[in-house]
């Protein structure tokens, strides 16, 4: 969080105005997401030389305009996020230099880079709260309950957690999520002891994230170069697969539309979060929460879904793989037709969020 927005809310004591300035914090860092993940289009379009019409930071009416060579330029009243117009991008252009008529590689290039700035920023934000923190968390166990030392397949003290029920574990976070995730206390664990990986099966093992119980607890080092390095890109994996598994089983039926939130509750958790950890002086926690939400985005804008990013990847990649483009026309009613139903999902999200800050 902004040093100042952080001063100005120790002084405002947690109260209603910490509050206001935690929501507004909360804001302009989704804002920025956004600005980030049009900045990728942008930066990539010119350095193909892609003809770009308007880069706009913030949406709704125009504060300020400036153009430059052939871009316009704007800052815009809402600090919302923003967006990139590319010649050609959604119709037919005579220009040479219009996204239509560039490689489809390019093309691919271009859509992709958004996404990958938002991952690209989890990453640094994830270093940086390695380094706030001064801990890695690793996947090693540091303690075991009685009854599961005793056991005759159990975990020990020293066993590096590998897997659990078949999925890859690289840190403490998706260990966790992996056994909160299952149906019932049994696992099939595969782990690291003494320098042999080993599998045991029906591995019973006590878990509930309400209480903050587990039969075993995984530690964490002494944060290092290299291990502050590497245990960033294994944060990231780890995130990045959490939030994987949390669409599996959203599809599968295991969360419905009120365990969801869009950008309306998100806010609020961030707000939530950034007034806690100036109470408490723990930035580890909001700044894991703002990295969790940017891969997110990065993440979801990945999904070969129709009006994402994703979902026009997809038909660049069909046109790489049959050497022919997809119909403009069928491909703009697709992308139509999904920004509807995604519009009518974000409503119907928002308005559940709007209950609950209700209810709250």
């Amino acid at each position: 969080m902004h040093p100042i927005l952080l001063s100005v809310a120790q002084a405002a004591g947690g109260g209603i105005w910490g509050k206001i300035l935690t929501v507004l914090f909360a804001i302009l860092f989704f804002g920025f997401i956004i600005a980030l993940h049009e900045f990728g289009h942008f930066s990539t379009a010119k350095l193909f030389k892609m003809r770009v019409n308007e880069y706009s930071i913030g949406m709704g009416p125009a504060l300020f305009k400036k153009t430059r060579g052939e871009t316009k330029y704007s800052l815009r009243l809402l600090p919302i996020g923003g967006f990139v117009a590319l010649e050609g991008e959604d119709e037919e252009s005579d220009d040479p230099r219009a996204f239509g008529n560039q490689k489809a590689w390019k093309r691919f290039i271009v859509i992709a880079a958004g996404a990958t700035l938002n991952i690209i920023l989890g990453l640094v934000l994830i270093g940086v709260m390695l380094g706030i923190t001064g801990s890695v968390p690793t996947a090693t166990v540091s303690d075991v309950s009685d009854e599961l030392a005793a056991a005759e397949n159990g975990v020990r003290i020293g066993d590096e957690i590998r897997k659990i029920d078949g999925i890859r574990v690289f840190s403490a976070r998706d260990l966790y999520y992996c056994l909160y995730r299952s149906q019932d206390d049994t696992y099939d664990i595969v782990l690291k002891r003494d320098g042999q990986t080993l599998e045991l099966t029906d591995v019973k093992v006590q878990y509930s994230a309400e209480q903050g119980y587990c039969s075993f607890i995984v530690g964490s080092e002494k944060t290092g170069f290299f291990n502050s390095i590497t245990g960033t890109f294994r944060e990231t994996l780890s995130m990045s697969k959490m939030i994987f598994l949390s669409l599996v089983d959203m599809i599968r039926g295991q969360y419905g539309l009120k365990d969801m939130s869009g950008p309306i509750g998100t806010i609020n958790i961030v707000a939530d979060t950034a007034m806690e950890s100036v109470r408490t002086s723990d930035y580890g926690s909001i700044i894991f929460i703002l990295a969790f939400i940017t891969v997110n985005i990065g993440i979801v804008n990945l999904l070969p879904l129709p009006a994402l990013d994703g979902g026009r990847l997809f038909f660049i990649l069909i046109e790489m793989i049959v050497r022919k483009p997809v119909p403009k026309k069928f491909e703009a009613v697709v992308h139509a037709v999904g920004l509807v139903l995604l519009l009518a999902l974000m409503a119907l999200i928002s308005f559940n969020d709007i209950v609950n800050l209700i209810k709250k």
